[in-house]
C-alpha cells in the first residue's frame, strides 16, 4: 500500500468511527505534513481518495470537510491503478460523436468546449479589423509567412515581459489557433512510433493529434487540485523512451487542476534532466480569477526545452483563429513545419488582433471576462449543491471556465449524455478524455455562458436523469 493510501486509511477509520464528526473541519495541509513526516502532493492524494470514498467534500478557501453521512460502514471505491503502460489511441469516433451533439443553438451548451461569443467584444475587434485591413500593405503576402506578423509577435513578446519572461520575437510562431501550434509541436519532436506522455484524464484533441500521428500514449494521473502526478511522470520516463510530454499547467481541461509555481518548476527540471521537450498547453493562463497570471512552466525554462502554446481562440476572438507557440529550441523546425503545412495564419486576422493589442484595451476586456466567469461559477456550484445528490463531487477550480463532477459510482456518464440530449442538454462525458475510455461517472461542465433560468433549469433536469443512467 502505498503512502497515500495508508494515510487515507488512517482518516477513512478516524471518520467513521465517529472521532471526526460530520461536518468538522479536517487538519490542514501543513498540520498533516508535519504530524506524519510526508509530502503536500501525499496528503493531496489522500484527500482526493478520501473525496472519491464520499468521506470528505472541499469548500472553497476553507479546506476539507467531514461529508454527510460520511460515519456510516461502506466500503471504498476501487481505484483504478495509475496509468504507465502505453497505449495505441482509438478515440475520435467517440469524440466526434460527442461533438457534433453540442453544435445545435438550441441545445444548452454544457458540453461546449467555448465560452459564449456574448462576452467578447466583437464590434470593437470588427473596428480593428476594419482599420488594419485598409493598411495591409500588398507585400504582406510574403512578409506575414511565419513566423507571423510583426506588430502581433511584437505585442506577444509584450506580455511575456509583462510576466518576467523574457522571450525573443524570433522563437514566436504564429499559428491558426493553439491546436495548430500544439500539433506542430507534437510533429516537430517525435516520429511515428514514439511514445508521448500525456494526462488522464487530459484534452481529448491531444488523443486525437496522437491518434493522427500514429503515436503511442503513456497516461499520467491528474489530481483536480494539483495537477500532474510527478512521482508517475517519474515512473514512466523511467519505464517507457519517452520522446515528448503534453500537459496543461493552468486551468487543465477538464478537471481545472491548476499547478503550483513549485510544482511548475520541478516539472521542468525533471524533463530537463533527461532532455525531454515540454509542449505546454496554456490557453487558459489568462482566465485566471485571482489577481495574476499563474507563471506557466516556461517560466522556469533554461534549456529551450518547453514549447509554449496558446491562443487568442479562449479570451479574444475565436473566429479569427490566431494562437502562437514560443517555440525555444525547436522554433525554427515549427516555423518550417508551419510552411509546409497550411502556409499562413490569416493575414487580417493577425493585422487585427495585433491592432485591437495596441490600442482596444485588452486588459480591461480581459478583467471583466474573468468577474463574468467568477460569477458564472458561483451560479453552477450553487445549482449543482441544490440538485446534486450528495455523492457527487467537484473541486472549485481557480480559473479557466469547466467544472469536473465525479457522479454516483452507479451512473453511466455516455448514457447520462444520450438522456441529457434527448432533453436539450450537452454534456462532455468522461470517456472523451482518456485513452482508454475511462472515467465513466464523470462528466464536464461549461459555466462560460451567461447564468439564465434556462440553465438552472438544465442542472435540475440534468440531476433528474442521474438515476436513469445507471450502468
Amino acid at each position: 500500500m502505498k503512502r497515500f493510501e495508508m494515510l487515507a486509511n488512517t482518516m477513512a477509520d478516524e471518520i467513521r468511527s465517529g472521532s471526526r464528526p460530520v461536518g468538522s473541519r479536517m487538519p490542514s495541509l501543513r498540520h498533516l505534513t508535519t504530524q506524519h513526516g510526508v509530502s503536500q502532493s501525499t496528503v493531496f492524494r489522500a484527500y482526493y481518495l478520501l473525496e472519491e470514498w464520499g468521506l470528505i467534500r472541499a469548500r472553497e478557501r476553507s479546506g476539507y470537510y467531514v461529508a454527510p453521512g460520511a460515519a456510516l460502514e461502506h466500503k471504498p471505491a476501487p481505484q483504478p491503478p495509475a496509468a504507465l503502460e502505453s497505449a495505441k489511441v482509438e478515440i475520435s469516433d467517440l469524440v466526434f460523436s460527442v461533438l457534433e451533439a453540442a453544435k445545435h443553438p438550441n441545445v444548452v451548451p454544457f458540453g461546449s468546449a467555448f465560452p459564449s461569443p456574448q462576452l467578447f467584444p466583437l464590434q470593437r475587434l470588427a473596428r480593428s479589423l476594419g482599420h488594419s485591413s485598409r493598411l495591409i500593405s500588398p507585400w504582406s503576402t510574403v512578409v506575414d509567412l511565419p513566423p507571423g506578423n510583426e506588430p502581433l509577435r511584437r505585442q506577444i513578446s509584450l506580455r511575456y515581459m509583462g510576466m518576467g519572461i523574457a522571450q525573443p520575437m524570433e522563437q514566436l510562431v504564429v499559428t491558426n489557433g493553439a491546436l495548430e501550434a500544439l500539433n506542430l509541436c507534437l510533429m516537430a519532436v517525435t516520429r511515428p512510433g514514439d511514445v508521448v506522455a500525456i494526462e488522464s484524464p487530459g484534452f481529448y484533441a491531444a488523443l486525437q493529434a496522437i491518434e493522427r500521428l500514429d503515436l503511442r500514449a503513456v497516461e499520467i494521473p491528474v489530481d483536480p487540485v494539483s495537477g500532474i502526478d510527478l512521482q508517475a511522470l517519474s515512473d514512466a520516463l523511467d519505464k517507457h523512451p519517452i520522446r515528448a510530454c503534453w500537459f496543461m499547467t493552468n486551468y487543465q481541461n477538464p478537471t481545472g487542476a491548476a499547478m503550483s509555481q513549485e510544482k511548475k518548476k520541478a516539472l521542468v527540471e525533471l524533463l530537463a534532466e533527461r532532455d525531454v521537450p515540454l509542449i505546454e498547453d496554456d490557453v487558459y493562463g489568462e482566465l485566471h480569477h485571482a489577481a495574476t497570471y499563474p507563471l506557466p512552466a516556461i517560466a522556469f525554462d533554461t534549456k529551450g526545452l518547453v514549447m509554449h502554446c496558446s491562443s487568442f481562440s479562449k479570451t479574444l476572438a475565436p473566429g479569427y483563429r490566431i494562437g502562437w507557440v514560443a517555440a525555444g529550441r525547436f522554433a525554427e523546425k515549427v516555423q518550417r513545419l508551419k510552411l509546409m503545412t497550411t502556409l499562413s495564419a490569416s493575414i487580417p486576422a493577425q493585422a487585427a488582433i495585433a491592432d485591437y493589442l495596441q490600442h482596444g484595451g485588452y486588459d480591461k476586456h480581459l478583467r471583466k471576462l474573468r468577474g463574468a466567469f467568477r460569477n458564472q461559477l458561483a451560479s453552477m456550484d450553487t445549482a449543482l449543491r441544490r440538485y446534486m445528490p450528495e455523492d457527487s463531487h467537484w473541486t472549485l477550480p481557480s480559473g479557466g471556465y469547466f467544472l469536473w463532477l465525479r457522479l454516483p459510482s452507479h451512473v453511466d456518464a455516455m448514457q447520462l449524455h444520450r438522456l441529457a440530449l434527448e432533453n436539450g442538454i450537452s454534456i462532455a462525458p468522461g470517456p472523451i478524455f482518456s485513452a482508454r475510455h475511462e472515467f465513466r461517472n464523470h462528466i464536464r461542465l461549461n459555466f462560460g455562458h451567461p447564468w439564465s433560468d434556462n440553465t438552472e433549469s438544465a442542472v435540475q433536469t440534468l440531476a433528474s436523469l442521474l438515476e436513469q443512467a445507471s450502468r
